[in-house]
């Protein structure tokens, strides 16, 4: 069984694309780019910012399946330039609980509306 979660409060995605969708007891969260959810801007600022974004934009995603970062297991992180890695992985350890997610991390050529970040999560749900 699959079941949409597409919450009010949520960024709306750019495509035919849910922003998450859970399967059983996972939840897997679409990769998330810095839009504010209010306004539907982009965040125009640096890797820090784009990143905090990012990752209240899975908070929120989170929340709406009940769950929190310490039921995440994976992300994948796609980076536009490698060089600002020590920048976003400052910001975004600052929402995840010990132990850490397992992690991916890719450089890309160009993200979707040329921001600097992409996240895609998946979480365990109890």
């Amino acid at each position: 069984m699959r079941q949409a979660l597409t919450p009010p409060d949520a960024a709306r995605p750019f495509g035919a694309y849910s922003p998450a969708i859970r399967a059983g007891n996972l939840l897997f969260i679409s990769g998330q780019v810095p839009v504010d959810p209010v306004t539907g801007t982009l965040i125009d600022g640096d890797i820090k910012a784009q990143t905090d974004q990012v990752m209240r934009n899975i908070a929120t995603l989170l929340k709406s399946a009940g769950i929190g970062f310490e039921h995440v297991v994976k992300t994948t992180v796609f980076l536009t330039d490698m060089n600002e890695f020590s920048a976003m992985n400052e910001r975004y350890s600052t929402f995840l609980p010990d132990p850490p997610p397992a992690r991916s991390t890719i450089q890309v050529v160009r993200l979707p509306r040329d921001v600097k970040v992409e996240i895609d999560a998946i979480a365990v749900i109890p």
